[in-house]
C-alpha cells in the first residue's frame, strides 16, 4: 500500500465513529525551524498541513463508540494519527496533544483509543521530538493507574516509538490486515530482514497483538472491546454448570479415565455454554503464544464483564501461563472478575519449555492468583495435573466437575517415582485421594458441582 492510499486520520476515526468532537489543541509559541532552527522545517510543516488540512500529525477528539445492539455506545478519547503530515511522527507539539488527550480521558474517566500510523519521532526536532516518548509513556501510565483501559488500531504503518509507546504498551492491540508494524521502519532494518516480521499479521503471531481485524469490522470490535472492558463488577464470577456426565467416580483410576475421555467437554464447550459472546486476549508480550493450551479472554454473562482464562486439556506453555498472568493482571486493574477453567495433565516439560522460562512464568501466576484484589473463581473441568494447574485455581474459591481430578502428580508418574510396578497405578490414584469427593472431604476444593 503506498502513502497515497494510506486512510487519512479523519478517515481512520470515521471507521469507528460517526460523532467525533475534536478537542481544543494546545499551543506553544516555536522558534523558527522548530527547536533546532533545522533550516526548511517551517516549510516543511506548512506543505504538510496543506496536504493534508491538519496542523499536526495527531488528530484528538472524544466520540461514541458502538457495537451491535449497544445503541448508547461507549465514549471513548480517540488519537488518529496523520501518516501524511511529516509521516505522523512525533514533535513537541504532537506531544501537547498527546498529554491533553490523556489528561481528558482521566478526567471524564474514558477509555483511550489510539488509531497510530506513525513513522516515529521527528529528526527535525532531534532529542526533544525522542523524549515525547517519555511524556507519552507517563501519560499512559497515570491512565492505567486510573483503572481506565487503553485499546490501540494499529495502521499501516506503525513503527518507531508509537509502535513501542502507544501501540504495544495498550491493554489490547488490534491491527489493520497487512499492517507494517514493527520497532524497526522500513529505511533502518538489516538488508537482509524478512520483511514478513514486521507485519501486523507476525505480530499477533509473536504475541505482541491481539488480532488482526478488517476495517469493516473494526467498529463493531471495537465497540465490544470497549463495552466489555469498561463494565466493573465486585461480585464474582458464578460457577459454570458441569457439561459432562453425571454422578461421581467409583474410584481414584476411574475419576482419570473420565477425566481424560476424549467426549468429555473442553474449555469452548464451557465458554461458549457460559457467555452470551465473548474477545480473546492472545499473547504473553514477550514472543510467544499458547492458542492449544489456554484460552483468554473477556465475555458478557448476564449482562456482567467476566474475565477468563481456560486451559483446554493439554500440557500448558510457558506463554500460555504469562498470557493468563497478564489477563488477570488487566481485569484486577479494571475490576472485573475472573473466571478460570483448569483443565491439563500439567505444565510442559520439554527442554524448549525449559528454556522459555517454564519456572518463572508458573511462579508468576501463582504470585498474581494469589494476590488478586478482583475476585477469582476457579472451575476444574478435567485433568487438574500437579503445580501446573494448581496455578491457575483460586485458593478457597474453587469448584469440580464430577469428570475431573486433581493430584499432586499424575498415577502414573507416582508409581514411578515409588518404583511401583505398572499393575499398582490403578491402586496408587485411589491412595492420592483424587476424585472430587476427596477432595472436597480434604478441603482443597469448596465442593463438588453436580
Amino acid at each position: 500500500m503506498t502513502a497515497d492510499h494510506r486512510p487519512s486520520a479523519r478517515e481512520a476515526i470515521a471507521l469507528v465513529a460517526d460523532d467525533f468532537r475534536e478537542l481544543d489543541c494546545p499551543t506553544r509559541d516555536s522558534k523558527r525551524d522548530g527547536p533546532l532552527g533545522w533550516p526548511g522545517y517551517d516549510a516543511s510543516r506548512a506543505r504538510a498541513a496543506e496536504r493534508t488540512g491538519e496542523t499536526e500529525s495527531v488528530v484528538c477528539g472524544t466520540a461514541h463508540i458502538k457495537s451491535a445492539g449497544d445503541a448508547e455506545g461507549v465514549r471513548a478519547v480517540l488519537i488518529a494519527f496523520e501518516f501524511g503530515y511529516l509521516g505522523g511522527s512525533l514533535g513537541e507539539r504532537t506531544g501537547d496533544r498527546l498529554e491533553a488527550a490523556f489528561a481528558c480521558a482521566r478526567e471524564h474517566r474514558l477509555p483511550v483509543v489510539p488509531l497510530i500510523a506513525t513513522g516515529g519521532s521527528r529528526m527535525q526536532e532531534g532529542m526533544l521530538a525522542l523524549t515525547q516518548l517519555q511524556r507519552v509513556a507517563r501519560q499512559s501510565a497515570l491512565t492505567r493507574e486510573a483503572g481506565l483501559p487503553q485499546v490501540a488500531v494499529v495502521r499501516d504503518p506503525t513503527t518507531g516509538g508509537g509502535w513501542a509507546t502507544l501501540g504495544a504498551g495498550a491493554d489490547v492491540v488490534l491491527a489493520l490486515p497487512g499492517a507494517q508494524v514493527g520497532f524497526a521502519g522500513s529505511r533502518v532494518r538489516p538488508p537482509d530482514a524478512d520483511p514478513a516480521a514486521y507485519t501486523a499479521e507476525a505480530q499477533v503471531a509473536a504475541g505482541s497483538a491481539d488480532a488482526v481485524v478488517t476495517p469493516e469490522g473494526l467498529r463493531e470490535t471495537l465497540g465490544r472491546w470497549l463495552r466489555l472492558l469498561t463494565t466493573p463488577s465486585a461480585e464474582p464470577a458464578p460457577v459454570p454448570r458441569p457439561l459432562g456426565g453425571a454422578g461421581l467416580p467409583a474410584s481414584g483410576w476411574d475419576a482419570v479415565q473420565r477425566a481424560r475421555a476424549p467426549e468429555r467437554p473442553r474449555a469452548a464447550h464451557y465458554l461458549d455454554d457460559y457467555f452470551t459472546h465473548r474477545v480473546t486476549i492472545s499473547g504473553d508480550r514477550c514472543g510467544g503464544t499458547d492458542p492449544d493450551g489456554v484460552l483468554c479472554g473477556f465475555g458478557e454473562r448476564d449482562g456482567r464483564t467476566i474475565a477468563y482464562a481456560a486451559q483446554t486439556g493439554t500440557a500448558t506453555r510457558p506463554a500460555g501461563y504469562r498470557t493468563a498472568t497478564r489477563l488477570i493482571r488487566l481485569a484486577e486493574r479494571l475490576g472485573i472478575p475472573v473466571l478460570t477453567l483448569v483443565d491439563t495433565p500439567g505444565a510442559a516439560n520439554d527442554a524448549e519449555a525449559e528454556r522459555q522460562g517454564a519456572g518463572a512464568a508458573i511462579a508468576e501466576l501463582f504470585g498474581v492468583v494469589a494476590a488478586a484484589r478482583t475476585p477469582v473463581t476457579t472451575l476444574v473441568i478435567g485433568e487438574g495435573g500437579s503445580g501446573g494447574a494448581l496455578a491457575l485455581a483460586a485458593p478457597g474459591r474453587t469448584w469440580a466437575t464430577p469428570d475431573s481430578y486433581f493430584s499432586v502428580i499424575a498415577p502414573e508418574q507416582a508409581a514411578r517415582i515409588l518404583k511401583r510396578p505398572p499393575s499398582e497405578i490403578e491402586s496408587t490414584a485411589e491412595q492420592l485421594r483424587i476424585r472430587p469427593q476427596d477432595l472436597a472431604e480434604l478441603g482443597v476444593i469448596r465442593t463438588d458441582v453436580g
